[in-house]
């Protein structure tokens, strides 16, 4: 694993960590699309630059970056005072998932949500291969232990590569209760797992949460979405009894009437 340095967030032989990486970006170009559903789109990148490429956490982000106009190739960013920085213009940015990759062959998949316009996605849909982009991190990670004896895994559309990769993760000694939010249920899909699974689509994740008790053992809460239903979703499961606010994670991907929102709602230290 390529890091320059781990924050333990616990003491307990259970440790949820957080890893900083090394900054690197990187030069992709565009090798295959699928489509998914018709709210969604997978698009794998690839190209040597992806060697040294880490991602440990379930649900990294990176930066992915579009060409501008008249460019074949986009601007990186580089590291000036600590911090990533664009010179001349800045590029169009989002953050997206890795929801799998391979350094052997230098591919790499992410997978776009369609249902909201923007420059990303109608790349992701109208690019023609070969078409080269930038991406950027994962910077850190926050590393959950797949040994947890259970795992709640809640989110709306924007959740669905996260849930995915975790789930792929998940050994046959867990146990994963997980609720989905999907506008259009022709995007719900088939998910599978080693772990001992209870998957619901619901058209609520508040009343989802609401009916969820807490099981005994050793578990974590993992939770993205929109900005407010998440803030919802964190005060109703803050208020379950034996809740331990280090074991979970609740985090705003996006924002109603706001581009490119991401936010992690205070719940790990």
């Amino acid at each position: 694993m390529n890091t320059t340095a781990s924050e333990t967030l616990e003491t307990t032989p259970l440790r949820v960590e957080r890893v900083r990486h090394a900054f690197a970006a990187r030069h992709l170009q565009l090798q295959a699309r699928e489509i998914v559903s018709p709210g969604f789109v997978r698009v794998t990148l690839a190209g040597p630059e992806l060697a040294g490429f880490a991602s440990a956490g379930f649900d990294d982000h990176l930066k992915f970056i579009l060409p501008q106009a008249g460019q074949q190739r986009p601007n990186l960013p580089i590291i000036q005072d600590g911090r990533p920085m664009f010179e001349g213009e800045r590029p169009v940015t989002r953050d997206y998932t890795p929801v799998r990759w391979d350094t052997a062959r230098g591919d790499l998949v992410l997978e776009f949500a369609l249902h909201n316009t923007g420059p990303a996605a109608e790349w992701a849909v109208n690019a023609p291969l070969g078409q080269w982009v930038g991406v950027a991190g994962p910077r850190g990670s926050l590393v959950v232990p797949k040994e947890f004896e259970w795992h709640w895994l809640l989110g709306d559309e924007s959740a669905l590569p996260a849930i995915e990769r975790r789930l792929a993760e998940l050994p046959a000694t867990a146990c994963a209760t997980v609720r989905i939010r999907v506008v259009d249920a022709r995007d719900q899909r088939p998910l599978s797992s080693a772990a001992r699974l209870d998957l619901q689509w619901v058209d609520s994740l508040t009343a989802a949460a609401e009916q969820l008790a807490l099981p005994a053992g050793d578990g974590f809460i993992w939770a993205a979405g929109e900005h407010n239903d998440m803030a919802a979703l964190r005060r109703i499961v803050l208020a379950k009894p034996g809740v331990d606010a280090k074991r979970m994670r609740i985090a705003a991907y996006w924002k109603r009437g706001e581009i490119a929102h991401h936010a992690e709602l205070a719940s790990t230290p």
